[in-house]
């Protein structure tokens, strides 16, 4: 047990070292993510609706983790293949599910730190008030949320895998499809007829309408005062989440593995394919 925990935390500790030698990344990111934020809440602003501004808000901050999770598990393998590391993290004597663990801990870890980062650069543009929102509750629909987004991410983990040469950019393609039918702009009844069957299947569409019923933009006061609904009002969404994430995870392992075993035998774990 204790050396399968060295082995974990052995990949989350060289995740945080790429994180460091690439921290212009990280800081020319963030600033990315803190200025399209702010562009997307301050719609709500030039509206004169607060509403729509904590609508969009809560949407920006829930994708900026959940985004961010799932990039980072998904280019998990890019990282590796540019890094020429791959051939060998597959070939060393380490289980894969030990190597995914500790790549999704660190994701998790840096997921809400970005946000953190996110949001107290919003509050240079906004001027957001959180009193009366149910922010525990907010908090677990994060966490239980997480588990289908790393599930998400060991899927799309596959492309670089399968394709050294394009695979990283797929992964971008299936982030904007999540981001175009999970409403996190917008409600879903804005989607074209045939698009929205689609927002049934993205558990960001369940994160983001628990978190705005948690944070009580639905029931908000004629003068703006958040009413928070309680736990027990989500549990159909937090129940369709951990289904979600029972379901992705294994799946996602079972893929993931797949995807390793047809690399091997093809020779697609070399830097350039």
């Amino acid at each position: 047990m204790i050396s399968r925990f060295k082995q974990t935390w052995a990949f989350v500790y060289r995740d945080y070292q790429l994180t460091r030698r690439y921290w212009s990344w990280v800081v020319v990111f963030t600033v990315y993510a803190v200025v399209s934020g702010a562009s997307v809440a301050l719609i709500g602003v030039a509206s004169n609706d607060r509403k729509l501004t904590l609508t969009l808000t809560i949407g920006v901050l829930f994708w900026s983790v959940l985004s961010v999770l799932f990039n980072e598990i998904a280019m998990s393998i890019a990282f590796e293949r540019w890094e020429g590391t791959l051939e060998y993290t597959f070939m060393a004597p380490v289980s894969r599910l030990i190597h995914l663990t500790g790549v999704s801990l660190y994701a998790a870890a840096y997921s809400t730190l970005r946000a953190i980062a996110v949001l107290g650069g919003l509050f240079l543009f906004l001027d957001l008030d959180f009193t009366g929102a149910n922010l525990f509750g907010l908090l677990i629909v994060l966490v239980v949320s997480s588990l289908a987004f790393v599930g998400l991410g060991l899927i799309a983990a596959i492309l670089p895998v399968m394709s050294p040469e394009r695979g990283a950019e797929a992964t971008n393609i299936f982030q904007s499809i999540l981001l175009l039918v999970s409403g996190v702009y917008y409600p879903i009844s804005v989607l074209p007829k045939w698009v929205q069957p689609f927002a049934a299947l993205s558990p960001a569409t369940y994160a983001l309408n628990a978190s705005r019923k948690l944070l009580g933009v639905e029931t908000m006061t004629p003068d703006g005062k958040l009413i928070g609904q309680p736990l027990a009002s989500v549990q159909s969404e937090l129940v369709t989440l951990a289904a979600l994430g029972l379901l992705l995870v294994p799946l996602g392992l079972w893929v993931f593995g797949m995807a390793e075993r047809w690399a091997k035998r093809t020779g697609k774990l070399k830097r350039t394919g």
